[in-house]
């Protein structure tokens, strides 16, 4: 006999609150609320254990390019795992998935590039360009220069290294962090940080002067590289000021500190081009990639580097006799089988031009939709990724306090309605949703979105927690 569904979803939700330990997650809420458990996925949706259906207007984390089923993806692992299903890549051991990738790497970066190294997550991945950073400078005879800086409201993952690069709160409180060594200057949100009146290239005159003053005041012998995400993603979906990357990269090459850019969110078609960097006219010594280069299905990250860092790592690795950094599953051959069939299919359905159609549709819907709405503060966005900002008093652009969890409020109220929302700081929600979304799918994302947000808006002012 069947059980009941409810009964199911409890026996889930019960085993989930006794055994598991969620990232980004309130544990006393979560012993009473309990989780949302997704049995299943196709195309740009997902159902819950209840039959429920859900559009994902975040791709999960930013990262299932593809949506939530491939047979495609799944065959190449399957007939990967059938073939080699492990080897590793250390003490100059290959295998060919690890070469077809690598090679697929090289021919599409944004510019002229030598060498991958992989990973399994955009966290690992940014914590080895630190220390290939480190590295790189101590082959070359400048010890001193270490110093990394990162920005305000940055996202670069979580691990010791990469989370003092993260420049939110929530990633360094009770865990000592950041470390020693990590600088950071402002974050570049013209809504927010921009002075009365100020247009985006004086505001991004004005970083770029931050970040110049900040070199000299630390010492130029001493910064090592400045690492950036084209758009900033987990930080709130911020666009750079018009001119930033260019002002910024001149400082950067003025006092000959390395460029990093974390692509891990933009990479592969997110921001309208293949890599955020041609979006921004970047030109990076080293990019950081992962998320959407498997379309999620397995884990794997990489970084490419140019043949400055290379050859520094090579010298390096000659007088000590080995590089001594490495995973066990640094280009695993089923995870870099399925990467490979990724980039394939990208190719095949000419993913960048879908997303330029796709998302100036998207971009020009979230604005009809919301910049008109009182508690929308500022819709943003390029390509495929946005955010709208929920604010208290939207003349003032002031933010609600966050004792009032607006944006965990629409996330919920979102579930109701069936799309999976992120609420990110600042009451600010992101779309990053499936690359493949069609026209339709965005309209209903947006409506149910819109559903939403009126619901929410009705329970603040019930509160007064508006300025009307």
């Amino acid at each position: 006999m069947t059980p009941p569904a409810n009964a199911a979803r409890n026996s889930n939700a019960a085993r989930d609150i006794a055994n598991v330990l969620h990232p980004y997650t309130d544990h006393r809420a979560h012993a009473v609320n309990g989780p949302l458990v997704i049995a299943r996925g196709e195309g740009v949706r997902v159902w819950d254990d209840q039959g429920k259906e859900y559009i994902e207007a975040v791709a999960g984390l930013w990262c299932a390019s593809l949506g939530f089923d491939s047979k495609r993806l799944a065959d190449a692992a399957h007939k990967q795992m059938l073939k080699l299903p492990f080897y590793h890549a250390f003490t100059a051991k290959s295998h060919e998935p690890l070469i077809d990738l690598s090679e697929m790497l090289i021919e599409r970066a944004p510019c002229p590039m030598s060498k991958v190294f992989y990973a399994n997550s955009g966290s690992e991945a940014n914590d080895t360009a630190i220390k290939m950073v480190w590295y790189y400078n101590n082959a070359i005879g400048r010890p001193e220069k270490k110093k990394i800086i990162s920005r305000l409201k940055a996202y670069h993952g979580i691990t010791i290294a990469s989370g003092s690069l993260t420049g939110l709160p929530a990633n360094h409180k009770m865990f000592d962090l950041p470390i020693a060594g990590i600088i950071h200057v402002s974050t570049p949100h013209h809504y927010h940080g921009a002075k009365p009146g100020e247009s985006e290239e004086d505001f991004a005159t004005r970083l770029a002067t931050e970040l110049e003053e900040t070199i000299l005041r630390e010492g130029p012998e001493t910064v090592a590289a400045f690492f950036a995400e084209p758009v900033m993603g987990a930080g709130g979906v911020m666009l750079p000021p018009a001119t930033y990357f260019e002002k910024i990269q001149a400082v950067l090459r003025k006092y000959d500190v390395l460029f990093v850019a974390d692509e891990v969110i933009c990479g592969f078609g997110r921001t309208g081009n293949y890599w955020g960097c041609q979006t921004y006219d970047i030109t990076p010594d080293i990019i950081t990639c992962a998320k959407a280069l498997s379309a999620s299905f397995l884990p794997i990250s990489a970084i490419i580097i140019n043949d400055k860092i290379f050859q520094g790592l090579a010298d390096g690795s000659a007088t000590i006799g080995t590089w001594g950094h490495g995973f066990t599953y640094s280009g695993h051959p089923v995870a870099a089988a399925v990467a490979l069939e990724t980039l394939k299919i990208y190719d095949e359905l000419n993913i960048v031009d879908h997303v330029k159609t796709a998302g100036a549709h998207m971009q020009k819907l979230l604005r009809e939709r919301f910049e008109g709405h009182p508690l929308v503060g500022e819709v943003r966005g390029i390509g495929m990724v946005a955010a709208i900002e929920l604010v208290a008093d939207k003349a003032n652009k002031k933010n609600f306090e966050p004792s009032a969890k607006v944006g965990p409020r629409l996330a919920k109220a979102g579930e109701a309605e069936g799309v999976i929302l992120r609420g990110l700081a600042n009451d600010t929600i992101a779309f990053s949703p499936p690359l493949i979304m069609k026209t339709d799918e965005i309209e209903q994302m947006v409506d149910r979105t819109a559903r939403a947000l009126d619901a929410v808006t009705v329970q603040l002012r019930r509160e007064s927690l508006t300025v009307v």
